[in-house]
């Protein structure tokens, strides 16, 4: 097949391709309940387009799915989102979404391998939700940063007593965020790194 001038060629954009900088590239996944904003979190700190995998809920989740505070939500991730961030010019994050409802958390464990660590969203008006999650996460051995999502309607607890409704020791960082905006989210990720950077630091010393 013979292609004129004129054809388009479609393919990745520009802003798409890996920065020619790059030395390192590091696997992230962002868990969490159904409807606590981890699509929201990819989507605004990606500096790619995000890829996503959300389809349109139905009544066949009628009863199955838990969306308590997210009557409002009409879609949701059935595989996982995927973006990426440069966190300086030879650092690169793939962050990967994995999906809310515990009907799709089977796939997890393929995000799961090869990630350096992750994050867990939190909503206060369904802290219970993160128990299993973070139970996945310490099994696997998954280091970890907790980060609370700020929804308008949603109570507001001190970081401390967070802290020890989730059972977790005084290592782990817990901050509060607003997953709509960049700056918010990158500073997630930002903890997170430091939080990986202090434990290879401690392995290195031990």
């Amino acid at each position: 097949m013979d292609f004129k001038s004129s054809d388009t060629v479609t393919g990745p954009r520009a802003e798409d391709h890996l920065p020619q900088t790059a030395q390192a590239a590091v696997k992230i996944v962002i868990v969490g309940g159904f409807g606590v904003g981890k699509t929201t979190m990819v989507g605004s700190v990606s500096e790619i387009r995000p890829l996503t995998t959300e389809e349109t809920m139905t009544q066949a989740g009628v009863g199955v799915d838990d969306n308590y505070g997210s009557d409002s939500k009409t879609a949701t991730t059935v595989a996982m989102d995927f973006g990426r961030i440069s966190i300086t010019e030879q650092l690169v994050l793939y962050l990967f979404g994995t999906p809310g409802q515990e009907r799709f958390w089977f796939l997890w464990n393929g995000l799961f391998e090869g990630a350096l660590g992750a994050v867990v969203l939190i909503d206060t008006r369904r802290l219970e939700v993160s128990f299993d999650v973070i139970g996945r996460l310490e099994e696997r051995g998954v280091p970890f940063v907790v980060a609370v999502n700020d929804f308008p309607d949603a109570p507001r607890y001190p970081i401390e007593d967070l802290r020890s409704a989730l059972d977790l020791p005084e290592e782990i960082p817990i901050m509060k965020c607003d997953a709509r905006r960049r700056a918010s989210s990158r500073d997630v990720l930002m903890t997170l790194m430091r939080f990986l950077h202090s434990i290879a630091m401690a392995s290195a010393s031990a």
